[in-house]
């Protein structure tokens, strides 16, 4: 038998020191390309649905507008899932997932492009699934350019740290995001803090890269927090009551959704390339309904609503309680359908429905505004993530200071959302697209090893 590495010695070695300033020197250009990435997207939804239907003689964007972009997206990744090596990352209909190791470089570019056609050309999904995939991979590269028989193990850290940095800002807080990726991963252990050092690491330096980048550009951050909210007060009795009945009321709402995409992944796999413009067909379908029953915008049902959760939330007032469910059924059916075939992260959508779930709510007696969004961003993001400690902090997050008073009841909500779509909710199996070869149903999420000896041979020693 092999005795465990001693993490205390490990964090005293040279060898540790080394990896940290790798990390450091990873953080760099892994979290500058997710920002651009990020900005050319951002540049091209505004382009594709704002500039270019003017360019073309319209005065605005046509009703029919989002057929075009989203059969395109159909087409594109389509393709790209059928003859790119890989699969284009994860499906985003088994939730969120981390770990599993970083991908082959052979896969990048597959991951890239389906990433790019989803979130460019207004699917229904988020960023942070492909950018933690893409900041993993060029981490693990990383290692093999610098030392190609690197152990597999640092490797993994590395990759690790990769993931941190590409989100390192995009939920708001570097913390926020090692969370996520901590709790997903099932990272724990006295080995943790080898792991998670050179990943804080990493995301401090991305935060850092993205702040730059954003003073020199003036791109944007892609953050989630949303500044300039009404003040929060105390919890309430009322709000302990309110909070156990958005907990509840998310369960089938988040279930459904997750329902819908399990049910047409298997059927769309069979024939992706002719069926996933099929579901961007729907997606256009469901905006263009919304707009014409409300007069709003269709980019509400479109996109991951990352960007729109602001003006949701400032602008709640302009909407009735009709418009107000007329918009959850929408995009909670688009993005049941994008979860089936599209590749992105199923963050932000959740968030997105969860806040405005929480402001029809509001209209109710003894439901703050504010209080209600947070506790439905928290218990749609637990429902569909099943992270309960990250849909504490993504609800709180958004609120910034006044975050601490709403916190008690974002946890109640939260609590009481979690265990009751864990009694009611099965274990989704993974599967591939078709034509390739398909994995083993899981059932248990994926967990990060902890990392092997950086000297194996001065860390371990055999006992008889």
């Amino acid at each position: 038998m092999t005795t465990p590495p001693d993490p205390v010695a490990l964090l005293r070695s040279r060898s540790y020191l080394v990896l940290l300033v790798l990390a450091a020197l990873v953080g760099v250009p892994v979290s500058a390309a997710a920002y651009f990435f990020l900005a050319l997207v951002s540049k091209l939804q505004g382009w594709i649905f704002t500039s270019l239907p003017k360019e073309l003689g319209f005065h605005a964007e046509p009703l029919w507008w989002p057929i075009l972009p989203l059969a395109l997206a159909g087409v594109l990744v389509g393709l790209t899932l059928r003859y790119l090596p890989g699969t284009g990352g994860h499906s985003p209909a088994d939730g969120f997932k981390a770990g599993g190791g970083p991908p082959p470089p052979i896969e990048l570019p597959g991951i890239v492009l389906a990433a790019f056609a989803t979130l460019s050309l207004g699917v229904v999904l988020g960023p942070e699934g492909p950018l933690i995939a893409l900041g993993a991979g060029l981490g693990a590269l990383a290692v093999r350019l610098v030392k190609r028989d690197a152990p597999a193990r640092v490797q993994s850290v590395m990759a690790a740290a990769g993931s941190f940095a590409a989100i390192s800002t995009l939920l708001g807080s570097p913390l926020t995001g090692a969370f996520l990726l901590m709790e997903a991963s099932g990272l724990g252990g006295p080995m943790m803090q080898l792991v998670l050092v050179p990943g804080l690491l990493a995301a401090g330096v991305g935060s850092l890269i993205f702040i730059g980048l954003n003073a020199w550009t003036g791109l944007g951050t892609f953050s989630l927090a949303i500044p300039g909210l009404p003040h929060v007060g105390a919890p309430t009795a009322a709000g302990f009551l309110w909070a156990l009945a958005i907990g509840a009321i998310a369960v089938p709402v988040g279930s459904g959704i997750r329902w819908l995409g399990l049910f047409l992944r298997p059927h769309v796999e069979r024939r992706i390339v002719l069926l996933t413009p099929v579901i961007g067909l729907a997606v256009a379908g469901l905006a263009i309904a919304f707009a014409e029953g409300t007069g709003k915008a269709s980019s509400e049902v479109l996109f991951s609503g990352q960007s729109a959760l602001g003006p949701l939330i400032s602008n709640s007032a302009s909407y009735t309680v009709g418009a107000l469910l007329l918009l959850i059924a929408c995009k909670s059916l688009a993005y049941g359908v994008s979860l089936s075939s599209f590749r992105g992260g199923p963050t932000f959508p959740a968030l997105f429905i969860g806040a405005a779930g929480g402001i029809a709510l509001s209209h109710l007696p003894g439901l703050p505004l504010i209080d209600g969004v947070a506790m439905g961003v928290g218990a749609m993001s637990v429902v569909m993530l099943r992270l309960p400690l990250t849909s504490v902090l993504l609800a709180s997050l958004l609120l910034s200071s006044d975050g601490v008073n709403v916190m008690p009841l974002v946890i109640v909500a939260v609590v009481v959302a979690y265990v009751a779509s864990a009694r009611l909710t099965p274990t989704p199996a993974t599967a591939a697209p078709a034509g390739k070869t398909s994995a083993p149903p899981e059932t248990s999420p994926p967990t990060t090893q902890a990392p092997q000896p950086l000297n194996p041979s001065a860390s371990s020693r055999t006992e008889p």
